[in-house]
């Protein structure tokens, strides 16, 4: 079973027919071709037609499922999210502290930039031009403020600090922190995991409530 069709039989749904199957595996199929295209050669440099006659489909089946070329970078991001939730959520929590889970998420954030290096060189920097950061709902910013929102409530952080403002803050120095390392093609397997951890132990010295435990 393809990942599409196993992500269309979560317990609870309608079995999919044939065509709608069909219809899913094209896409995923169009999704896949594109993104090996770009890692390959680039987004800007990466035409429709190039992804149709790899996807081996007819240039008006793009159009069925994506109404341009940009579309295919908010399904990038998508998956991206997906996969993040997926592993924590197979991972369990990770950590019984709030701590110990926002370092198990930059681990895992680490982990799938790391092990997609080239995909994310070429597309990153697109899905900022596009505006995604933007359109798109800051899921990491939601996730890590839940996570604050429980350190709050256990005594871990201090009171003064909100968990949504918590939440950005970390939003915005992962991306930051991930602009800086996707510019620097040399860099070594871990740097962004280096990075990742020491930005986080930034904001944890500060929210951290005296008497909070430590991971």
């Amino acid at each position: 079973m393809s990942p599409t069709e196993a992500a269309t039989n979560r317990q609870g749904a309608a079995p999919l027919g044939r065509r709608e199957r069909n219809k899913l595996r094209v896409k995923e199929r169009l999704y896949s071709s594109a993104i090996t295209l770009f890692a390959e050669q680039g987004y800007d440099e990466t035409s429709i037609d190039e992804i149709v006659e790899r996807a081996d489909v007819a240039r008006g089946t793009f159009f069925n499922y994506f109404q341009r070329k940009e579309d295919l970078l908010g399904a990038w991001g998508e998956k991206r999210r997906d996969a993040l939730l997926a592993t924590l959520a197979a991972d369990g929590c990770g950590a019984d502290s709030a701590v110990g889970q926002l370092r198990h998420c930059m681990t895992t954030l680490s982990r799938i930039n790391e092990g997609h290096r080239q995909e994310t060189n070429s597309l990153l920097m697109a899905w900022v031009r596009a505006g995604r950061p933007l359109l798109e709902d800051p899921y990491l910013a939601e996730l890590f403020a839940r996570i604050a929102g429980d350190g709050i409530r256990s005594g871990e952080f201090h009171t003064r600090f909100t968990a949504d403002q918590i939440g950005h803050a970390l939003r915005d120095l992962y991306l930051g922190a991930l602009y800086r390392w996707c510019g620097r093609p040399d860099a070594a397997p871990d740097q962004l995991a280096h990075e990742l951890m020491g930005t986080l132990d930034l904001v944890l010295d500060g929210v951290q409530a005296a008497h909070g435990p430590r991971d």
